[in-house]
């Protein structure tokens, strides 16, 4: 799917153009990406101008949600086919996103990205073959095309989640010129695609999977075995896991997930939320 290339708008931009205008403004200069560029903005009474295109002045717009251009209106950048999945603005620009209503990614601290970027600075991407399991917004793989991977294959099970990629600027563009083809994104489950991936194939690993009680089969001994044959000996990695149900239940799932993965042929230790292992 190409990525949109339109304006995206949320509560407080599209509050900062509306008081443009009735201030008498002709010109508005802000982001219509989320915060990744400034645009200059044409203002007019009853529509605005942005790289050739008029637009009408968006109507009641809610919190919390980044809007985009659908052709008729600004229309939420959400979907429900099961779940509510929608993309979610932060105050660092970058977007997480939601899945009925629960957040997928830490923004609570520091931005999305910055957060992708000190996980993926573990295992040291640069000039490597990296096996990015569980795409998501494409968070990781940026980092990893920042960082100069060789080549990054990245799935993503989700076609929602995909959707969601096509619309966020701060998501990696397969086709952009600047990834020089390094990033292959396939639409696909990795637990079974991994099977048919050769051995010692991969120079190390990302993996941020769902929770266990979604994805179960991505936390289980079988998988880990998986990994470890993908993986050339020596090669990293970077096991999200946070610390889910602690506090309730008593479950250490980061020391969990460090056993299984020693079982399966990785040197293991905690590193930031969730586990740093080493191919032995």
């Amino acid at each position: 799917m190409s990525h949109y290339a339109g304006p995206l708008l949320t509560l407080p931009s599209a509050q900062a153009l509306l008081a443009a205008r009735d201030a008498g403004a002709t010109v508005w200069v802000g982001s219509l990406d989320l915060g990744r560029t400034e645009a200059s903005v044409a203002l007019q009474v009853d529509n605005w101008q942005h790289q050739g295109r008029t637009y009408p002045y968006p109507g009641k717009l809610k919190d919390r949600t980044i809007y985009y251009w659908d052709g008729d209106d600004f229309s939420p950048v959400s979907r429900f086919s099961g779940s509510l999945i929608k993309l979610v603005p932060t105050e660092w620009g970058a977007p997480t996103f939601e899945i009925d209503g629960i957040k997928m990614l830490p923004t609570s601290k520091e931005s999305p990205v910055d957060d992708a970027r000190r996980k993926v600075a573990l295992v040291e991407p640069r000039g490597k073959v990296v096996l990015d399991t569980c795409g998501g917004l494409g968070y990781f793989a940026a980092c990893c095309l920042e960082a100069g991977v060789a080549r990054i294959l990245s799935f993503e099970k989700n076609d929602d989640v995909l959707w969601l990629r096509t619309l966020n600027p701060w998501s990696p563009d397969p086709a952009a010129p600047s990834g020089e083809g390094r990033l292959q994104l396939a639409h696909g489950d990795v637990s079974q695609a991994i099977t048919q991936m050769a051995d010692a194939s991969v120079d190390a690993l990302l993996h941020d999977p769902p929770r266990f009680g979604i994805a179960g089969e991505l936390y289980s001994q079988a998988f880990y075995h998986e990994l470890a044959r993908v993986l050339r000996r020596g090669g990293r990695l970077f096991h999200y896991t946070g610390s889910p149900n602690k506090l309730t239940s008593g479950r250490d799932v980061p020391r969990e997930v460090a056993k299984r993965l020693e079982k399966a042929g990785f040197k293991a230790e905690l590193a930031l939320d969730g586990v740093l292992a080493t191919r032995r």
